[in-house]
This record gives structure tokens, C-alpha cells and sequence, in this order.
């Protein structure tokens, strides 16, 4: 049974508001470059062709377009279609990119015809993503990290079609044999698949099917996304050995770099510093509201059910490098002007500013990064405000606390 409306009716009721939006849309029965190619089209006219397929009974002779990669929070940021999903708002991708002049996120809408697939592929920057079935149904291949490298060829380039049957090609993909992971998730209407970092992936459309899509990264993966822009750098060095010698090349692999991955050491410091401000100026003004309620009054005394802030902090600081408290504590790491926040929340701002020092330490220690014009200097300075802050709440709420 079809889960969409029927033809007419879904027209009817994405034309009337949507109808005039330029949609990004691939052709499924095509390749380029070991892609779908895109074309831009009228989502009028996309879903005038969707209806016309499904009336040819998905005609081998008609091209599989495919609606992808749709920006439609962006395109329509007054038109609330959805809330993202408690466990999923700790979101510094799209939190970073929303602070950016160039109007960009990671937040898409994807719509196809039954038939309608998406090659085999890892996400971006290594990123978590997840996908929400409006309606429809999904079949999704996963392959974990570490077995994509057993499904490349021979000249190291990843299968375009993972039920290719040039994979049986010992000659094409000699370590193809060695496969040994793979699993298959059929995705329901009205359910969401979570895709962990790393994990190379296909999926098909066994249905007309409209989804909602997003990347995100947060303090729990981070690590993976920067040594991905590490070994992208790596490579880089690598086809360009030959130039070494030239005047600027480590601004020139900097520049090969953005361009192959989207974003270069310059640009993903940057990230760290964005996402450090937030959390910085969340907690230096729950310190100042801290210290603020106590001046003048009464101090309270410490009880097993009310545990004092700076125990909380001092003693659960190396623990808060394991994970996170809870999700519904990430919906505030966004500033939202001056308020208290709860220890959850406390919790996760320090997990988020452990995460990122981490990062900044390794990122020193890259000799790449400090050839970059006053890179290290950057990530010193932003080490040295998570220390001085880290140092002062716990010495503030000490004070505020003194029978502790």
C-alpha cells in the first residue's frame, strides 16, 4: 500500500507553498565521477515528474530522480516542519554553521520514487548522522569502519554500488574476500536510523519516500572528524610531494584541502573557538547569577539531595570526558541570555570544553597546524580561558559553599 498521498493530493500540498523552491535533484540511473549528477530544478516541476513516474508504474524507459540534499530549514526558516529529536540537539555542526556568514547548514530533506538510491559512502567530516522517515520504507546496507578499505579496487577507489557484481572480480577488488561485516536495516515510516561516524553506507527507496536528514558532530566524536581532516591532509601532501619546494605550500595543501573536504585547520580552529564561546559565556554567566544570589544572604546548608556545585565539578571532571549526562541537558548549549543552569547542564558545557581541549592539544602538536600564521598561538590562548575558567567556578562555588 502506498504510504504517500495520493499523486494530486501531494501535489496539491507542497505546490501551493513550496512550488516556486529550487531543489537539488540527482539522477539515480546515471554516474559521474563515481556520483549521482546533480541538476537544480523547480520543485513544482520535480513533483509534476514524480507523479507522471509513479503513473508509469516506475517505467525503466523515464530517468530516477532523486530530491537530495535539500536545504529546507534554511530555504524556509519560518516554516516549522519539524523539531529535531531530544537526543540528537547536541549539534556543533550545524550550531558552527549557522554562526557563518554563508548561510549554510547540514540539515536536508530528501524526497524519491520507489527505486531512488544513494551510492555507497561515509558522511561528512566522519560525522554522525540521522535519518527521520516521514513515510515510506528504506533499505540501508552498513558496512563498519575499517571494512571500506576491503571495498576499494585495486587503484584504491571505493565501489560506486555495493551489489555490484564487479566486486567478484578478484583481479578489480582483491581484498573484497576479506569482507566480513555487513548488515541490512529495512527503515519504516515514522522510524529514524542512527548512523555512527565512520560507518560507510548505501541506501535505496523500496517506496515513494520522503525523509529528513542531518550531519552533526558533538564533544563524542570530534576526535574522528579531525583525523579525518588530518589523513585528508596527508593525502594531499602526498599528490603534491613533488612541489614541496615552492613558495607557500602549506597554505597551497591548505587550499586543496577546503576544497576536496570542505574545511582546512584555519576553519576547523575556528569551529573549536565557536563552540568554546558558547559554552564559555553559558557558564561564566550561570557564575555570575551563582555568585549573585548569595551575596547579602543567608548561605544553605549542604544536603545529600542538593550536592554542592563545585564537589560536582572538581570530582566528576575527569568523568566528564567519558560522555554525556543526559540529552535532554543538550537543548541549552546555545546562548539564550543570562540564566541559571542545572547541573546537567553545567555537566555538559564541561564535557564540551574538555572535548575541545583535547583537540587543541593535538592540533599543537601538529607541525602542519603550527606553520599556519598565528594558529598556535589561538589554540594556546583558547586552552589557557577553558583552564582560567575551569579554575575559577570551582574556586567561586567554593566559596558560596563554604561548609563544604
Amino acid at each position: 500500500m502506498r504510504t504517500l498521498p495520493p499523486p494530486p493530493l501531494l501535489k496539491t500540498c507542497f505546490w501551493v507553498c513550496l512550488g516556486h523552491a529550487v531543489v537539488p535533484v540527482a539522477n539515480c540511473k546515471r554516474e559521474k565521477y563515481s556520483s549521482q549528477p546533480k541538476e537544480n530544478k523547480i520543485f513544482s516541476e520535480f513533483l509534476d515528474y514524480w507523479q507522471n513516474y509513479i503513473e508509469s508504474d516506475y517505467s525503466e524507459n523515464l530517468d530516477s530522480f532523486y530530491l537530495k540534499d535539500w536545504h529546507f530549514s534554511r530555504d524556509f526558516p519560518n516554516y516549522k516542519a519539524y523539531e529535531t529529536p531530544c537526543v540528537f540537539t547536541s549539534d556543533w555542526l550545524n550550531e558552527f554553521w549557522d554562526s557563518k556568514a554563508d548561510n549554510d547548514d547540514y540539515r536536508f530533506v530528501y524526497m524519491g520514487p520507489k527505486g531512488s538510491w544513494t551510492p555507497f559512502h561515509a558522511d561528512v567530516f566522519r560525522s554522525f548522522s540521522w535519518s527521520a522517515n516521514i513515510c515510506g520504507r528504506k533499505k540501508w546496507i552498513f558496512y563498519p569502519p575499517g571494512e571500506e578499505e576491503n571495498l576499494c579496487n585495486k587503484y584504491g577507489h571505493l565501489v560506486y554500488n555495493i551489489d555490484s557484481a564487479e566486486l567478484s572480480d578478484a583481479k578489480l577488488y582483491p581484498n573484497y574476500s576479506k569482507v566480513k561485516s555487513r548488515l541490512e536495516v529495512i527503515q519504516e515510516a515514522g522510524e529514524i536510523i542512527y548512523v555512527p561516524s565512520g560507518w560507510h553506507h548505501q541506501v535505496h527507496n523500496l517506496e515513494d519516500t520522503i525523509s529528513i536528514n542531518h550531519n552533526w558532530l558533538n564533544g563524542c566524536n570530534v576526535d574522528i572528524c579531525w583525523q579525518y581532516i588530518k589523513n585528508n591532509l596527508l593525502q594531499v601532501q602526498h599528490e603534491i610531494a613533488d612541489c614541496r619546494e615552492m613558495e607557500g605550500w602549506d597554505d597551497q595543501c591548505q587550499l586543496i584541502l577546503n576544497a576536496t573536504v570542505g574545511i582546512d585547520y584555519d576553519e576547523f580552529l575556528r569551529f573549536m573557538e565557536v563552540i568554546s564561546e558558547n559554552r564559555i559565556n553559558q557558564l561564566q554567566n550561570h557564575l555570575l547569577l551563582v555568585t549573585d544570589q548569595f551575596d547579602g544572604e543567608p548561605k544553605e546548608q549542604n544536603t545529600d539531595k542538593n550536592p554542592p556545585l563545585d564537589k560536582y565539578f572538581v570530582d566528576k571532571i575527569e568523568v566528564l570526558k567519558t560522555g554525556v549526562s543526559s540529552a535532554a541537558d543538550s537543548k541549552c548549549l546555545t546562548p539564550s541570555g543570562r540564566c541559571k543552569m542545572t547541573e546537567g547542564q553545567i555537566n555538559h558545557c564541561v564535557f564540551d570544553l574538555q572535548s575541545v581541549k583535547d583537540i587543541l592539544h593535538d592540533m599543537i602538536l601538529t607541525q602542519e597546524f603550527c606553520h599556519l600564521n598565528n594558529c598556535k598561538n589561538r589554540a594556546n590562548d583558547l586552552i589557557k580561558t577553558i583552564d582560567t575558567l575551569f579554575n575559577s567556578i570551582a574556586k567561586k562555588i567554593v566559596c558560596t559553599n563554604p561548609s563544604s
